[in-house]
């Protein structure tokens, strides 16, 4: 059997090496157009900024490797420029001599990546304008950097005293991964940073609110952003420096610029050879990889997958998913009856020495398709047991089936112990899991990891607390009529207070009841909901009508950052 897998990298390369190790026997030709057999590309923001320091880290595997671990013939600068399904052929070019070959196959296996968009704006081919998409991508980066112009050449030789430090300007276009991951590597490296997006936020799989507090954070570290606003054109100005226009008017002076606008399913080769397409612009494939022609596969960034919570296809360009695609391909060639099943799109970013994590559906993504059989809750629990030092709050935002209980998605900000926490999360979320069953999940405790009852077991409880009826929630931006209940101690008062709030303390509550109205509704809040949840299980047992604003003031901080 002989097997052709065109593009290495994460997917390509996975389901060459996977195939290699079942089947022996196979004729195995990998092919790939850069220079490059397989990269860490996730790495290329930290090239940028010198935290990883030698391009040579950046390189996963070479050809030679393949050769000699797993006997397959692997070519680099090496194009699939034509696919035949019908002859089971492929042509390949070779990028260094413009030499086309063809070869044939039994099976065909496409990993062909997505392409960086870049629209046809004015001045975009101007020097200075860089993508982050490949490790050549990044060693013009840092070389622009160093010398790019006299300025830039001097800024980077700079030594000596000064009171006032010349600044360098970077414009970063795009606020996902890469732009964000990239903005704040030039900060690191001492530029003056704007960030410019055309949504109204960044990292658009957040719910707003989280998104909202991810800009404060990065406001707080000196990033510059210029939300709802794309770029319109790039001019060249006077000594190397790009003034980069917006649509909004706008004009932003940089001594580099990085655009990050997202990428798109590389399918050119793909629709060439008649192979369907989805809805979503990704080569649609099955379970098991394959495409509308059986002996053909496809993976990775290219091809359209189910979202695992809502059942509807979306596009997922993730490392970790195209690994495990090339699995599975690979699987299915040799003869194993694998199967894919779909992605959640759990991801992490870390930005400042905190991250930002989330795994499932977004409220956003469930309110535009229509599903309203959910709730969600917010909570700040601590990384970790809250006497030991360095415990930092994490804030969680957890979804769920109001029906059945079933978790469905959950996002977490903070400076420790977050990547843990949406991971128990996303397995869950894989295993159909319900908010039950984070009830009794039995996790790692000790003091410097985490606390008797983690902030896993904590989301189950208290979503468990609301369906079983024990606690009744509101949301601020839904709260509606009712007296608002404080429960807080004065002190906490005077840092901050909700408007019109009615302030007794939970340890004077028992004692003062004969002062709340027994003919409306009460809203309570705490600073982060535990306090008022154990008011609101008093008032519900002496016959008033009472629910817990989830979150208290802390997801308060939410609604007023949307609302401004």
């Amino acid at each position: 059997m002989k097997v052709i897998i065109v593009g290495g990298v994460a997917g390509g390369a996975s389901c060459a090496a996977r195939l290699r190790r079942l089947d022996e026997k196979a004729e195995i030709l990998m092919v790939e157009r850069g220079p490059y057999v397989s990269y860490a590309n996730c790495g290329l923001p930290y090239h940028i900024g010198g935290v990883i320091d030698k391009e040579s880290s950046l390189l996963v595997s070479s050809e030679s490797v393949f050769r000699a671990m797993f006997a397959i013939d692997a070519r680099t600068n090496c194009e699939a420029i034509k696919i035949s399904p019908d002859k089971k052929t492929v042509e390949l070019r070779n990028v260094s001599t413009g030499e086309v070959t063809t070869e044939s196959y039994d099976k065909l296996v496409l990993s062909p990546g997505a392409v960086t968009v870049r629209p046809p704006l004015p001045g975009i081919d101007l020097p200075g304008i860089f993508q982050v998409r490949t490790v050549p991508d990044a060693r013009a980066i840092r070389e622009w950097i160093e010398r790019g112009s006299l300025f830039l050449a001097g800024m980077h030789k700079y030594s000596g005293f000064q009171t006032v430090r010349p600044k360098t300007r970077a414009v970063v276009i795009g606020g996902g991964f890469i732009g964000l991951e990239t903005a704040e590597n030039l900060v690191h490296r001492g530029f003056d940073v704007t960030l410019v997006e055309m949504l109204d936020q960044v990292l658009a799989p957040l719910d707003q609110e989280f998104a909202r507090v991810v800009e404060g954070y990065l406001e707080r570290h000196g990033m510059r952003l210029a939300l709802n606003d794309g770029v319109a054109g790039f001019k060249q100005a006077a000594n190397g420096v790009i003034d980069v226009e917006t649509k909004s008017g706008k004009t932003y002076p940089a001594d580099i610029v990085i655009l990050s606008l997202g990428v798109r399913p590389d399918t050119a080769l793909v629709k060439a050879a008649g192979l369907e397409i989805g809805e979503r612009g990704g080569i649609r494939v099955d379970d098991q990889m394959r495409t509308s022609n059986p002996d053909i596969f496809a993976v990775g960034d290219a091809i359209e997958v189910k979202d695992f919570v809502t059942g509807q296809w979306s596009l997922i360009a993730l490392a970790g998913p195209a690994n495990r695609q090339g699995r599975i391909a690979a699987d299915v060639i040799a003869g194993r009856d694998s199967r894919f099943r779909g992605t959640q799109g759990t991801s992490i970013i870390g930005l400042f020495g905190a991250a930002a994590a989330w795994t499932g559906a977004s409220e956003k993504t469930l309110n535009r398709i229509g599903d309203k059989d959910f709730e969600k809750i917010y909570l700040y629990p601590n990384s970790h047991a809250g006497y030991y030092p360095g415990a930092r709050p994490i804030a969680m935002k957890v979804i769920f089936r109001k029906s059945d209980g079933r978790l469905l998605g959950a996002q977490a900000l903070g400076e420790d112990n977050v990547d843990k926490r949406i991971s128990a999360l996303a397995i869950a979320i894989q295993m159909g899991a319900t908010i039950y069953d984070l009830e009794e999940a039995e996790l790692c405790y000790s003091p410097q990891f985490g606390s008797a009852k983690d902030p896993v077991n904590f989301a189950g409880m208290t979503a468990a607390n609301i369906l079983r009826g024990d606690m009744p929630i509101s949301h601020w931006e839904s709260a509606g009529k009712g007296l608002l209940l404080d429960v807080r101690e004065p002190v906490e008062l005077a840092v901050e207070r909700a408007p019109g709030a009615v302030n007794i303390p939970m340890g004077q509550l028992r004692a003062r009841l004969g002062e709340l109205p027994r003919d409306c509704e009460i809203l309570v809040i705490c600073r982060s909901g535990q306090r008022a949840y154990y008011a609101t299980r008093m008032l519900l047992q002496n016959g008033f009508k009472a629910r817990n604003l989830s979150g208290g003031m802390l997801s308060r901080y939410h609604a007023l950052l949307l609302e401004n």
